[in-house]
C-alpha cells in the first residue's frame, strides 16, 4: 500500500511539473510577435487547404501512406478544425486552471469523436512536439538537467518510443479494431489508478482542511527511500553521476537502470501519445533516488525530444498523423492555458483538486465503457452489438458532459472576475 501511495503522489507531482512548463511555454508563445506570426503563418495550409478546398483536396490525396491506408486526409473541413480547437481548449483549461497536464485526455477525446486510436495517438505526439518547439526547447527550467543522467536516459527513451510504434502500427496492422482495444486499455489502467487516488488525496485534503492549490505535493529536495539507496548499491559500470549540487560528491546510479527506466517511459509515450511525465517523476525520484529539481528538469528535457522522436519516426511518415486536428489543438489549449492560470487566482485550491479528481476520473469512464463493445467486435467478449454501443455512448455523454461543464465553469469563472482580475494586475 506503501507503494501504491508514494507512486500516487510522485504521478501528481509529475503531472503540476508537466502542466507548469506548458503554462510557461503558452505564456512565452503568446507573449512573442514572432511567434504569434509563426502560429498564423502554419495555419495558412488550413485556411486554404482545410477549409476552402477540402473537399477537392481529399481525392487527391494518396491512398496509400507510409505503406498502409491512411484513415483520413491531413487536411479537413472546417467542422473538425473546429471540434479540435473545443478538445485542445479543454485540455488547456484542464492545465492551467488544475495545475495538472490536461494532456490526458485528448486522445479518449480524439477518440470519442470518432478518430482512430493510433490517429489520435500521432496528432497528440505532433502536438507536443510543436508546442514545445515554439516555446522554446532550452527552457529556463532545464538548468536543473544532469545531462550524463539525461542522455543515458534519452537511449531508452528513444528504444522504447519506437517499441511503442511498432507496437501500435502492428496491432493496427492485425486489426484496427485490436490497436483501438489495446490503446484504450492502456489509457483505463493509467486514468483509472491517478483517478481514484486523486480523489483519494482530495477527500484527505479536504478534510484535512488543507486549502492549497496545486497538485504536486511538498518538494522531495535530496531525500532517498530505500528501493533507490538499493539501486544505487548496485555497482554495475559504467555509472552515472547526478546531484553534485545538493548531496557532497553527487549521487551514482548504473546506466543499465537508467536505460530501462527511459524505455519504460518510451514505451509509454508510444503507445498513449503522452508526454510520459506522469511516469517519469515517480521512476526518478521513487525508484532511482534523483533529486526532484533535477527530475523536473529532465523530464522536460525528455519530453521534447521523446515525442518529437516519436511523433516523426513512428507516426508521421506512416501517414498517422492529423496536421488540421494537431493545429487545432495547439490553439485551443494555449488559449485554454491562458483562462485556466487566471481563474486559479480567485478559485480556492481544494476546488482544483476537487475538479482535476473529477477530470480524470471522467476520462477512465470514458475508456473503460468504451471497452466492451470493442471486445465484443472481436468476439472476445460475448456482448451484443447493441448493448456496447450503449456502454460506448454512456462514457461518451459522462466524459463531455464532466469535460465541458468545468470548460463552461471555467470559462464562466473567468468572464465573471474579469474586474477583480484587473484589479489584482494593479495592485
Amino acid at each position: 500500500m506503501r507503494f501504491f501511495n508514494q507512486w500516487g503522489k510522485f504521478m501528481l507531482a509529475g503531472a503540476g511539473a508537466l502542466a507548469q512548463w506548458e503554462i510557461d511555454n503558452a505564456r512565452h508563445i503568446m507573449g512573442s510577435k514572432k511567434l504569434r506570426i509563426v502560429l498564423g503563418l502554419m495555419l495558412i495550409p488550413i485556411i486554404i487547404g482545410g477549409i476552402a478546398f477540402a473537399n477537392d483536396l481529399g481525392p487527391a490525396l494518396p491512398e496509400i501512406l507510409g505503406g498502409k491506408k491512411a484513415y483520413s486526409p491531413a487536411f479537413y473541413s472546417l467542422t473538425i478544425f473546429l471540434v479540435s480547437i473545443g478538445i485542445g481548449m479543454g485540455a488547456g483549461l484542464i492545465t492551467g486552471c488544475i495545475g495538472a497536464g490536461g494532456g490526458f485526455i485528448i486522445a479518449p477525446a480524439l477518440m470519442s469523436a470518432g478518430i482512430k486510436g493510433i490517429l489520435a495517438v500521432g496528432t497528440d505526439l505532433f502536438h507536443i512536439f510543436a508546442k514545445a518547439i515554439m516555446g522554446s526547447v532550452i527552457h529556463r527550467k532545464l538548468g536543473n538537467v544532469s545531462v550524463p543522467l539525461a542522455v543515458v536516459f534519452l537511449i531508452g527513451a528513444i528504444l522504447g518510443a519506437s517499441a511503442g510504434g511498432i507496437i501500435n502500427r502492428v496491432l493496427y496492422d492485425i486489426n484496427p479494431i485490436l490497436s483501438d482495444a489495446f490503446i484504450t486499455s492502456v489509457y483505463s489502467l493509467m486514468l483509472g489508478f491517478l483517478g481514484f487516488y486523486s480523489l483519494i488525496d482530495f477527500l484527505r485534503s479536504r478534510k484535512a482542511g488543507d486549502t492549497s492549490s496545486g497538485h504536486g505535493g511538498k518538494s522531495e529536495g535530496a531525500e532517498m527511500g530505500s528501493m533507490a539507496k538499493s539501486l544505487q548499491a548496485v555497482k554495475f559500470p559504467p555509472m552515472v553521476t547526478f546531484d553534485q549540487d545538493l548531496t557532497p560528491g553527487g549521487r551514482q546510479i548504473s546506466w543499465v537502470f537508467l536505460v530501462l527506466s527511459g524505455a519504460l517511459v518510451g514505451l509509454a509515450a508510444g503507445i498513449m501519445g503522452v508526454g510520459g511525465g506522469f511516469l517519469t517523476f515517480p521512476i526518478f525520484v521513487y525508484v532511482l533516488g534523483v533529486s526532484s529539481m533535477t527530475t523536473v528538469g529532465t523530464d522536460i528535457f525528455q519530453i521534447v525530444f521523446t515525442a518529437g522522436f516519436a511523433s516523426i519516426s513512428q507516426y508521421a511518415i506512416y501517414g498517422f498523423i492529423f496536421y488540421t486536428l494537431a493545429m487545432g489543438m495547439l490553439l485551443g489549449s494555449l488559449l485554454g492555458i491562458q483562462i485556466g492560470a487566471l481563474v486559479t487566482k480567485v478559485v480556492p485550491g481544494i476546488t482544483i483538486r476537487g475538479f482535476y479528481a473529477m477530470a480524470v476520473l471522467s476520462g477512465f469512464v470514458n475508456r473503460i465503457f468504451a471497452l466492451p463493445g470493442k471486445l465484443g467486435e472481436m468476439d472476445i467478449l460475448p456482448i451484443s452489438p447493441a448493448l456496447g454501443s450503449v456502454l460506448n455512448d454512456i462514457g461518451i455523454w459522462a466524459f463531455f458532459v464532466v469535460i465541458g461543464g468545468f470548460s463552461v465553469w471555467v470559462i464562466g469563472t473567468f468572464l465573471k472576475n474579469i474586474p477583480n482580475l484587473k484589479a489584482k494586475e494593479v495592485h
